[in-house]
């Protein structure tokens, strides 16, 4: 079976693994701030560390891994609207200042110690495999990857919605999801000299905090701002990922918070508060108002090119966990066969099966269902950092948090709070529907196992991979 890229350096973050050895450059086991790197690098004792595998397949570097990030998370200010018409522009720009203290920080702080302490494809797979065992590993691949089918179907649906104020007939129904098929197909396979807005800063300080709607302001803050732990399922295909992800993460975190931020400033400005026109796609017709048409076409361009990037962003994520839980023997071997280009084809087009048929949900409907999966995966991604902390504490990390076990418990604890907040707050359609897919996973797992033991489909495990327990 082929190796996946420089996931064998995984060897590293292995736990018990008899025929490693460490090779310390630095300072052993010592506390850094996110972006730096302690020097900590692990090699096969029958392995030269400079010498590399015979795989030569090109690895990210850290500028491509900053940018796959900022797509993975965010793609710039396209579905931020639903914030204001939610809850008005204070709360919209307070939100997109504060939750990246509450949510993005501490889930990029853990991606980058867990994503360095096993960098290897499947990630949060890994995390939980070694964790909890295997079979809340699999939970967490099935509720994360199906999270992220549904996170990627957003992605057409959003540029239509800036394209629909051009095309009304895009709005909705089958032309709506011939057009998503457009849209992803060529995915899969292959403001300017603008007269100077008049920006009033006090349309900024508009809040009614009685007519706030909670679920959607929190969801639209929530779906935007999730997501930091997606890179790790690629972390085999990184140039050092020890050295380059947390790095990444770090340039990556003030680029979406600024490309957030200014863009809200701006547009909740420069025209005159209409909380129910602030829908996705508003920002072209701010445009249109701040330049005219061609700022509206310009700005429907970089959409385009946006959602082109998330969903592409997304499509590697899914796809290479699907490959990462593969060589772990969870998923039939032929999700982690690769094409000539080095791709997870089979993944790719498994991830996308599912694009064309949510295409017919509204935008608000998905972003609801996908954040509910997404919240049970965070859970199990917080129990796995916590139980990893004192499972194997003296484990050399790469890349380590600093703060105890204690302090690791107390800063999952907000994270913690507001997935609560989510859920409770989630219709109960949504609820019900993904409880049923969380009950499918459950029973999945339990089926794979008896159709490996029948021998009815291959299943093998990679054996450059190191023992997880």
């Amino acid at each position: 079976m082929q190796a996946s890229g420089d996931c064998t350096t995984v060897e590293g973050a292995s736990i018990g693994n008899n025929q490693q050895k460490m090779r310390d450059t630095g300072n052993r086991q010592a506390s850094i701030v996110m972006g730096e790197f302690n020097g900590v690098e692990y090699v096969n004792a029958n392995e030269v560390a400079s010498s590399p595998r015979a795989d030569k397949r090109n690895k990210i570097s850290l500028l491509p891994l900053v940018f796959l990030i900022f797509y993975e998370v965010s793609g710039g200010p396209f579905g931020v609207e639903d914030s204001v018409q939610a809850a008005g522009p204070l709360l919209a720009l307070v939100g997109f200042l504060v939750f990246p203290i509450i949510w993005s920080i501490p889930e990029a702080l853990i991606t980058a110690e867990l994503g360095t302490m096993f960098p290897e494809n499947g990630g949060y797979v890994v995390w939980v495999s070694s964790a909890l065992g295997p079979y809340w590993g699999f939970q967490q691949g099935w509720m994360k990857w199906l999270s992220g089918v549904i996170d990627n179907a957003l992605y057409p649906i959003m540029f239509l919605d800036y394209l629909k104020s051009g095309v009304p007939a895009l709005g909705g129904g089958w032309p709506r999801s011939v057009s998503a098929l457009g849209v992803l197909t060529p995915s899969i396979f292959g403001y300017g000299t603008c007269r100077d807005p008049k920006l009033k800063p006090s349309r900024w300080f508009v809040v009614n905090l009685r007519n706030v709607d909670w679920s959607l302001y929190l969801n639209t803050l929530f779906w935007n701002l999730n997501y930091w732990d997606s890179i790790s399922t690629i972390a085999g295909e990184v140039d050092h990922p020890r050295k380059t992800l947390p790095k990444a993460l770090f340039y990556a975190l003030i680029l979406v918070v600024t490309g957030y931020f200014f863009p809200l400033l701006i547009g909740t400005g420069a025209v005159p508060l209409d909380r129910e026109s602030w829908t996705e796609g508003y920002f072209s017709d701010i445009g249109k108002l701040v330049g005219g048409v061609w700022l509206t076409w310009w700005i429907q361009g970089a959409a385009a090119m946006s959602n082109m990037g998330m969903f592409v962003a997304e499509m590697s994520s899914d796809s290479f966990q699907l490959m990462g839980m593969a060589e772990r023997g969870m998923l039939p071997h032929c999700f982690a066969k690769r094409s000539r280009y080095g791709t997870p084809l089979v993944g790719i087009l498994f991830s996308a099966s599912g694009v064309v048929l949510l295409s017919w949900l509204s935008f608000e409907e998905i972003v609801a269902a996908e954040n509910f999966l997404y919240c049970f995966g965070m859970i199990l991604e917080f129990i796995a950092f916590v139980r990893l902390r004192m499972k194997y504490p003296a484990v050399s990390r790469p890349y380590k948090i600093p703060v105890g076990t204690v302090g690791a418990i107390v800063m999952c604890i907000p994270p913690t709070i507001l997935i609560c907040v989510v859920l409770a707050l989630s219709s109960l359609k949504v609820a019900a529907v993904s409880i049923v897919a969380v009950v499918i996973g459950l029973v999945m797992q339990p089926c794979l196992k008896y159709v490996e033991k029948k021998r009815w489909l291959k299943f093998s495990t990679n054996a450059d991979l190191p023992d997880l327990h």
